[in-house]
C-alpha cells in the first residue's frame, strides 16, 4: 500500500464509496452495450443493419466502431474524475469493462487518439492513450503512438454533430508508418467525428484496415 492511500483513500469515482477507483457494485451497474449495433458505427438499434440513420450517408475511413458502456450519467460521472481529476487508475478499470465486452479487434496494433498538447500538460496524462495501453495489456497487442495532433482544437464539448465534424477534419497527421490492420482507441465515441479524423490519418499513412474501439458512446 503507498502512503499516499493511507492519507488520501481511493474512492469509487461514481458513488465515493472508499477502497477502489471503481467499485464492484457502480462496475456492474454501467450499462453494456449488446447486439443488435449498427455494423459500421456500432449505434445500438432494434435490429442488425449494415448503415444506420447515424452513419448513413458518411464517409467514414473505419472499417467498424465499436463500443462497451452508454455514455449515461453514471459513464460521464466516471470519465469526468479520469479526464478532468487526473484519476489515472480508471483507465484499467476502463480496459477491463472493454475487454469483458468486446472480443479483441482483429488488428496487429491498438492506436490511440492524439490528446490535445495543452491539455495533455495540465492534465499530466492523456485518457486514451492510457487506455490503449492498458487494454493492449488485456488483449496481447502493441500500443503505438503514431498519431499526433497538427493544430490546436477547440473544446467539442457543446458544439453541433456539423460543428463537430468541421472541427477536428484535418486535425490528425501521423509521426512514423502504421501497420495494415489497427485499431484506433478512445474515451468515448460521441459523432464519430474524432476517430474518423484519425482513421483517415492511419489510411493516408498506409493502414489498409482501421477498426475503432471506445470505452463508452453516445446513445440516441
Amino acid at each position: 500500500m503507498r502512503v499516499l492511500d493511507l492519507v488520501l483513500p481511493e474512492r469509487c469515482a461514481i458513488c465515493a464509496m472508499p477502497g477502489r477507483a471503481l467499485c464492484e457494485r457502480c462496475a456492474t451497474s454501467l450499462a453494456r452495450l449488446a447486439p443488435p449495433v449498427c455494423d459500421r458505427c456500432g449505434s445500438p438499434g432494434p435490429w442488425p443493419v449494415r448503415r444506420c440513420a447515424e452513419c448513413a450517408g458518411r464517409r467514414l475511413a473505419f472499417a467498424s466502431a465499436r463500443s462497451a458502456i452508454v455514455y449515461d450519467a453514471r459513464a460521464r460521472a466516471l470519465v469526468r474524475a479520469w479526464k478532468e481529476r487526473g484519476r489515472r487508475r480508471l483507465a484499467h478499470e476502463a480496459a477491463a469493462i472493454v475487454a469483458e465486452v468486446l472480443p479483441p479487434a482483429p488488428v496487429v496494433a491498438l492506436v490511440p487518439v492524439p490528446g490535445d498538447p495543452e491539455r495533455a500538460w495540465e492534465r499530466g496524462d492523456i485518457p486514451a492513450r492510457s487506455l490503449a495501453i492498458e487494454l493492449g495489456f488485456a488483449w496481447g497487442l502493441p500500443s503505438l503512438d503514431v498519431l499526433v495532433r497538427t493544430r490546436a482544437l477547440r473544446p467539442q464539448r457543446g458544439l453541433s454533430l456539423g460543428e463537430r465534424r468541421r472541427n477536428v477534419r484535418g486535425s490528425v497527421g501521423t509521426v512514423d508508418g502504421v501497420p495494415r490492420e489497427v485499431c484506433v482507441v478512445d474515451d468515448v465515441y460521441t459523432s464519430g467525428a474524432t476517430v474518423d479524423a484519425c482513421a483517415r490519418a492511419c489510411r493516408s499513412a498506409g493502414a489498409r484496415v482501421v477498426r475503432v474501439v471506445t470505452f463508452a458512446r453516445a446513445v440516441r
